[in-house]
């Protein structure tokens, strides 16, 4: 994923242009560069100032047979001139490479949208393939769209001949093509693209000018083929937005980020221990780039071998982060269990994705905050954050590092698929203005002796570097008495000690902020009650819904445990909660427990994010069934 930065001016900020939305989506066969044509696209988009979200959608399969349905790999961008949350509920545009492409994607389309596709791909074998007894393109099934179809795959051929390249060579610059027609129609600049290609292909300068001279095709079919009134240049103007240098980034992008500004914050050095799994493993890639900030990449040659060498370094005195999926968080759940019981800070990320087992490694769910909030043997509490979209996950994964070194735990930062791909614009911050959270070493034996368990007013033991002179002390997973920290079996320490462990999670809650309103009062009819990547739709529901003079509100959670002191309190002041999820309702039963409310479920277990219109739906039956 190309990043784009962008420098915002004052007098682009304060701009009022009309306010428009177009969602595009790019598909057609894993092979076929979708998401790259994508992330180029997007690269453009962020470069004209539009706000935007995307949506990765790809097969879990390597290389999937070629023009089968399973194979389908698509690309969802949601640009314009106003507020974007979402990736967008139906597509305006569908380019479709082939026919899979068109038949697993063009049922999301909007009734009078546009399909972009390329009829030398609509032969009797891809057709067989995409279960078609006959062509889409001529039966009339499309109607009820606007159709453009021609031979992308022969005039890239045509595009790319002078550079002698072999046909499965010259094919691959057809998703350039594409993107050449697609820059034209929404007036985008060649350059970055141009850019981006002699970069890449430096050591191959045929690729990269055949790619090129395919891109420019592509964008000069747009300018003299005169395809119709259904196919114009359409320039989007930019979105209002505070002044500031503004870049692209993905959520594994932000999270690193994240991690790096929360240990240069805390003052510690970084270790990350990571295994490669699906979609944790870019964290890992990103991460191991920043070296000149003391981060240390370790990839492990397992789940339990990554957690533990982090647990190692934080023993050591850095600070030990590691990172998974659902699948490789159950692997690691043994150690996290180490980690509570000698109360060392670690970083867990989560990138979620659908269960159980393997599942659907390439989708995404919302499915491990049970894992999260209860997973590990015996009581062992830990502190639970999720984020709620790509440049949220910076501010979440700092505030994991805050919580995991100032209050010697654990901590579960939980993001999913969605957002692990998925870009949005993000304003760089101005780091003089963060607050620096520094850790402090226990270098010296205090007044009343070294107790390597004993405690301060937050309940936090002390966090000593081994090899520190008179500071020797035992550490392990057998639980430990009190203050002394040797190894205890007595019942009454154990009790006492799990309680200590307990009330010290719990009063976290008095160290993170009060639970706010995202939209609407304080108190009404209804609050959607919403966590992680659900922000968006349900934001944009509620908004709606709103304007239609409907009492509703929004309220999203970022601290999942110990949940917001306020939260209880907040809650009761509303005659209904919905809690949307991409679960069978896991948060719904957490917050029933805790707080003894009636929060209805609305559910969604499909690999896909929900839609505006889903949320909008059960906000209004619940209403209409209320009243």
């Amino acid at each position: 994923m190309a990043s784009a930065v962008h420098e915002l001016t004052p007098a682009e900020a304060n701009a009022h242009p009309v306010a428009e939305s177009i969602v595009v989506r790019f598909a057609g066969d894993s092979g076929d560069g979708m998401q790259l044509t994508g992330g180029q696209f997007t690269l453009s988009t962020a470069l004209a100032g539009n706000d935007l979200a995307t949506f990765p959608d790809f097969p879990a399969e390597i290389r999937a047979p070629q023009g089968t349905l399973f194979g389908v790999s698509a690309f969802q961008i949601n640009f314009g001139s106003t507020a974007i949350d979402t990736a967008g509920d139906a597509p305006d545009v569908l380019v479709a490479m082939n026919p899979a492409a068109l038949k697993t994607n063009v049922g999301a389309l909007k009734p009078g949208g546009l399909i972009i596709a390329d009829e030398g791909e609509f032969g009797v074998r891809n057709l067989t393939k995409a279960h078609y007894e006959v062509s889409p393109l001529t039966d009339g099934s499309l109607a009820k769209y606007q159709l453009i179809s021609f031979n992308i795959s022969q005039l890239t051929l045509d595009a790319v001949k002078p550079f002698g390249l072999g046909n499965k060579e010259a094919l691959r610059c057809k998703n350039m093509w594409t993107l050449g027609l697609a820059l034209w129609m929404f007036d985008r600049s060649r350059d970055p693209i141009v850019d981006w290609l002699k970069t890449k292909f430096a050591k191959m300068p045929v690729l990269a000018e055949a790619n090129i001279a395919a891109l420019n095709a592509g964008h000069a079919y747009g300018e003299t083929a005169e395809l119709g009134p259904s196919v114009k240049q359409h320039s989007v103007a930019p979105a209002p937005a505070e002044p500031g240098l503004y870049r692209t980034v993905t959520g594994a992008e932000s999270i690193a980020m994240g991690l790096v500004a929360g240990v240069q914050l805390a003052g510690v050095k970084m270790f990350f221990g990571g295994y490669p799994i699906t979609p944790a493993s870019a964290i890992l890639h990103f991460l191991s780039r920043l070296k000149e900030f003391g981060v240390t990449t370790f990839q492990a040659e397992d789940e339990i071998a990554a957690i533990a060498s982090a647990i190692g370094a934080s023993y050591a005195g850095q600070l030990g982060v590691t990172s998974s999926s659902g699948p490789g968080i159950a692997l690691k759940g043994e150690a996290m269990g180490l980690a509570i019981m000698t109360e060392l800070p670690l970083v867990i990320v989560n990138s979620q994705r659908g269960g159980p087992s393997t599942g659907l490694p390439t989708k995404t769910e919302q499915s491990d905050l049970y894992q999260a909030v209860y997973g590990r043997n015996g009581d062992a509490p830990m502190p639970v954050i999720a984020a709620r979209s790509p440049a949220d996950a910076f501010d979440c994964a700092i505030e994991a590092v805050r919580l995991a070194t100032q209050f010697m735990t654990p901590v579960m930062l939980l993001t999913d698929g969605y957002i692990a791909n998925a870009a949005e614009p993000w304003k760089v911050p101005d780091t003089s203005s963060f607050t620096p959270f520094p850790v402090t070493f226990l270098d010296a034996v205090p007044e009343g002796g070294f107790k390597p368990y004993g405690r301060d007013e937050k309940l936090k033991r002390p966090w000593v570097r081994p090899g520190t002179p008179n500071l020797l002390h035992r550490i392990g997973g057998i639980e430990k008495a009190i203050d002394t920290g040797h190894i205890n079996y007595e019942p009454a320490n154990h009790q006492a000690m799990t309680d200590i462990r307990k009330a010290k999670i719990d009063g976290i809650a008095d160290h993170i902020p009060e639970q706010a309103v995202e939209l609407g009062a304080t108190s009404g009819k209804l609050v959607v009650v919403g966590w992680g990547s659900t922000f968006g739709p349900i934001h944009q529901a509620v908004r709606r819904q709103r304007a239609l003079g409907r009492d509703v509100a929004h309220v999203h959670i970022r601290h999942i445990w110990p949940l917001p002191r306020n939260l209880a309190v907040l809650l009761r002041g509303y005659e209904h909660i919905l809690v949307p999820e991409m679960n069978t309702g896991q948060l719904k039963t957490v917050l029933r427990d805790e707080f003894l409310v009636d929060a209805k479920p609305l559910n969604k277990v499909s690999g896909q994010p929900f839609k505006i219109s889903e949320i909008e739906d059960a906000i209004e039956l619940l209403l209409d069934e209320a009243t």
